[in-house]
C-alpha cells in the first residue's frame, strides 16, 4: 500500500529529471502520468525505501521480507515491458532474425530509419525477469540461503542483464565514454549485489546490514538519470 503510490510518484520524479522536455508545459504537466512516462530506476528506488521504512517502523523482519518481495519485484517489472511493445519504444539494434520486431517508421530512431526490424529487447527482458524469478523461488524453498541473499541475486542478476540489454538499446540516452550511462549503474548495481550476496551468506549479516545496502542501492539506481525516453 506504501510501496505501490511510492513507485508511481519515484518514477514520475525520474522521469522528469531525465526527460523534462517531454512533459507537458503547463503548470499540471509534471504530474500527468498519462502524458510522458515512468523511470524504472526511480520506480524501485522509491518503492524500496518507502517500504524499508514502513517495515522498520512496524518492527518486521526486513531480510525476509526483502527475500520474499524480490519474485514479486521481477514479475512486476515484467508486466510492465509489455507496454514498450505497444508502444514501440526501447527496442535493440537491427536485426534479420526470426524474432526481430517490425517497427513503424515514425517510431525509428533518426539513424535507423532505413531499417524495420530491430531486436525486442523488452522481450528478452521479460523472458530474463519470469526467470529469474522462478529460479527465486525455487532457491527459497531450500532455505540454504540466508535472508536477505535472495534480494542480493535479484539486484546482481537484474542488473547484470541491463548491462548486456544497455549495450543493445538505441534509444537516445547520456553516454560516457562512448556507452550509455545506464551501463555503469548497471554494472555497479550488479557487482555490489554479488558482492553482498557473498557477505550474506558468509558472514550471516543482519537486518541494519540489509537495510543500508538496499537503501544505498535504491539510491544508486535513482541516481542512475541517464535515459532520454519515456519509459525506463
Amino acid at each position: 500500500m506504501w510501496g505501490f503510490p511510492a513507485g508511481i510518484i519515484g518514477g514520475r520524479i525520474y522521469f522528469l529529471l531525465t526527460t523534462w522536455d517531454q512533459a507537458p508545459h503547463t503548470w499540471w504537466g509534471p504530474v500527468a502520468v498519462w502524458r510522458g512516462g515512468l523511470g524504472i530506476w526511480g520506480g524501485i528506488a522509491a518503492g524500496t525505501a518507502v517500504g524499508i521504512g514502513v517495515l522498520h517502523r512496524r518492527r518486521a523482519d526486513i531480510p525476509r521480507f526483502l527475500d520474499a518481495a524480490a519474485p514479486a519485484l521481477l514479475v512486476a517489472q515484467a508486466i510492465g515491458r509489455i507496454g514498450n511493445y505497444f508502444n514501440q519504444e526501447l527496442f535493440g539494434s537491427p536485426t534479420t532474425l526470426p524474432w526481430a520486431l517490425h517497427i513503424d517508421p515514425a517510431h525509428r530512431p533518426a539513424t535507423y530509419a532505413a531499417y524495420s526490424t530491430f531486436h525486442p529487447t523488452f522481450l528478452y527482458e521479460i523472458v530474463w525477469n519470469l526467470s529469474l524469478a522462478a529460479v527465486l523461488v525455487l532457491l527459497g524453498r531450500t532455505r540454504r540461503v540466508r535472508p536477505p541473499g535472495l534480494f542480493a541475486l535479484y539486484v546482481a542478476g537484474y542488473s547484470g542483464f541491463r548491462i548486456f540489454e544497455e549495450m543493445l538499446r538505441v534509444d537516445p540516452a547520456h553516454h560516457i565514454l562512448g556507452l550509455r550511462l545506464n551501463f555503469f549503474v548497471a554494472s555497479l548495481l550488479c557487482a555490489g549485489g554479488l558482492a553482498w550476496f557473498a557477505w550474506i551468506q558468509r558472514a550471516g549479516g543482519r537486518a541494519r546490514g540489509a537495510t543500508l545496502f538496499a537503501l544505498g542501492w535504491a539510491l544508486a539506481a535513482l541516481a542512475g538519470c541517464a535515459q532520454s525516453s519515456p519509459h525506463h
